[in-house]
């Protein structure tokens, strides 16, 4: 009889941990899904706002007209949005090579006194204002082209989108596992080899994540495109000529008193947070992360 009172007790104390255990579970569990919900609030007040305030002046001529002059109705938006495009993908083909080799450099070779040093600007370079960068770009690239243009532009976008990439990069890289890096040592491979052949595949879908999503950030920046690529209100394609972006336009007619300029810059709103968000779906659901099946 004595011998089995400590079991029960210990059975007692055992039930008693465990119920605590289930209720601090459910209460954290609880308590973040409330989180959720309270992130998801403004989102969803933002959307809900920007399809009832744009939605209604959005359509064929929106995306195929240029804008009309002051005072006369209709027209459309359709050089801000090959401008927008322009600007974003010629930023990426500027910025991205640099950023991923960057990247490959600090996860490789990172713990070199240059290595610190190049992560720690990278981390500088994440937190300067946009203005500021617009600024940087406007007096050694616009003031010595003397002209506003679509390559400031995007190299003022390819500046702010490097050091994310940077950083996205050195991370997915030491996630790969040490053993594919001994492997193909193993196999006689040079490390630049390694890492080119077998790191970098292996890290491919994380990286190509955290570019979409960097394009997605750099694609409604504006302080930058007032300084570089300034606008323009008809169709532009040339380097080295002021080209229109919807952020642009955006603050335009936002701060006008045309009552139908400001219809269309909800409406452009709509446009670019649709453009943003198909960006960043891409980034989650079209690259598959090549461990996921495994």
């Amino acid at each position: 009889m004595a011998s089995s009172t400590p079991t029960a007790e210990r059975q007692v104390t055992g039930g008693g941990i465990s119920t605590r255990r289930k209720l601090v579970n459910q209460v954290m569990l609880t308590l973040t899904g409330v989180a959720s919900v309270l992130v998801l609030i403004p989102l969803l007040l933002i959307f809900y706002y920007l399809l009832a305030a744009g939605a209604g002046s959005i359509n064929l001529d929106f995306f195929t007209q240029l804008p009309a002059p002051v005072g006369e109705p209709g027209g459309g938006m359709a050089n801000a949005i090959v401008g927008t495009l322009s600007l974003v993908l010629l930023a990426g083909a500027i910025g991205i090579p640099i950023a991923v080799g960057a990247g490959v450099f600090l996860a490789e070779a990172g713990r070199s006194p240059l290595g610190n040093f190049v992560r720690f600007i990278a981390d500088v370079m994440n937190g300067i204002p946009s203005i500021v960068t617009g600024i940087f770009v406007w007096a050694w690239i616009v003031v010595w082209m003397g002209r506003f243009s679509l390559l400031a532009g995007s190299i003022a976008l390819a500046v702010m989108l490097i050091p994310m990439v940077t950083r996205t990069t050195e991370e997915m890289v030491r996630l790969v596992p040490r053993e594919l890096r001994e492997g193909g040592v193993a196999l006689g491979f040079t490390r630049w080899r390694t890492t080119l052949g077998i790191v970098l595949p292996a890290a491919k879908s994380g990286i190509l994540t955290g570019i979409l999503v960097a394009l997605a950030r750099i694609a409604g920046e504006t302080a930058p495109l007032l300084f570089t690529a300034f606008g323009n209100p008809f169709w532009e394609w040339r380097l080295n000529e002021p080209i229109s972006a919807l952020p642009l336009l955006i603050y335009q007619y936002a701060i006008s008193p045309y009552d139908e300029w400001h219809r269309l810059a909800w409406a452009a709103s709509l446009v670019l947070i649709g453009m943003v968000l198909a960006i960043s779906l891409m980034a989650r659901f079209i690259i598959k992360n090549p461990y996921r099946d495994r």
